[in-house]
């Protein structure tokens, strides 16, 4: 394990975070970036920035962007800078996009959040958010699948670890959080009957690369988390990681600082970043 040292750069975006109105502009020219963490922060910062400038190219987004995490990301943001007061036809088009979304994306997740954000914007469901009086009775976390994009062969395994490293670690740090429930994942009256405030995580690996040089090797992983509430999933943060893990050059040694790298991230993004936000969403 000392010969595999993880170098943690964690950033933590959350829609709390605030956008300077002057800065809008920037942020746009940003949902065209090449790096898909810049276009999510982008987006994330966009759906504070109150600025109605930010409809279209986010309605642009939610159907063109190549990663899930930002169209579901410009999908919540819309549902939040869409009102009652936006011209009619710059509405019109976002929520013309948002149902292309709901309808035929490729993800079941960017369909769901796309479909809160006509539900809000038609005034045709409710709009909740994660900051609930719930939580007298305790706090449940229903951890996602996790999944990858990455084209190594240990995939499933990886995605096996994320899951049990985010179990783990909320057992560690916030041994009061529920992960499992008797007789299986609660619907939101069980949760609500009971008084205990519902979240969701979920992870995706989205790089995995290897550099062997000489003797030895450097394994640099990037791991993206999101927040929601449970059951209804409606985001309210989503963070990034990184790590660099040094190794030999045997393929036994990589293959164990490619298990370490993930679990340093996602341990890191749990219990300094998720762990807190959830304690200050329950009163």
């Amino acid at each position: 394990m000392t010969a595999r040292i993880a170098s943690l750069v964690v950033a933590l975006l959350l829609l709390a975070r605030v956008a300077h109105a002057d800065g809008v502009d920037t942020l746009i020219k940003q949902l065209g970036d090449s790096s898909q963490k810049v276009r999510l922060a982008a987006t994330l910062n966009l759906a504070k920035a109150e600025d109605d400038r930010a409809i279209l190219p986010l309605a642009k987004s939610v159907v063109n962007d190549s990663d899930k995490d930002v169209r579901a990301a410009a999908a919540v943001a819309l549902g939040k800078l869409v009102t009652s007061k936006t011209k009619s036809s710059v509405k019109g088009l976002a929520v013309a996009n948002l149902k292309t979304a709901a309808a035929n994306d490729s993800s079941s997740f960017v369909k769901q959040q796309a479909q809160k954000a006509i539900d809000t914007i038609t005034g045709g469901g409710s709009t909740t958010t994660a900051t609930t009086s719930a939580g007298k009775g305790g706090i449940y976390v229903n951890i996602g699948p996790m999944s990858s994009k990455t084209a190594s062969s240990k995939n499933d395994k990886l995605r096996a670890l994320m899951v049990k490293t985010a179990e783990k670690t909320l057992g560690k740090v916030a041994g009061s959080m529920q992960t499992t429930w008797p007789g299986g994942v609660p619907n939101k009256s069980t949760l609500s009957s009971k008084g205990v405030a519902g979240f969701y995580v979920d992870g995706t690996l989205n790089s995995l690369d290897i550099k062997v040089s000489g003797g030895g090797a450097t394994i640099s992983c990037k791991v993206s988390m999101l927040l929601a509430d449970f059951p209804d999933k409606s985001v309210f943060g989503f963070l990034n990681g990184g790590a660099s893990v040094t190794a030999s050059a045997s393929q036994r040694d990589q293959d164990l600082a490619s298990e370490d790298c993930v679990t340093a991230v996602i341990e890191n993004l749990i219990a300094n970043k998720i762990v807190p936000t959830i304690k200050s969403k329950v009163p």
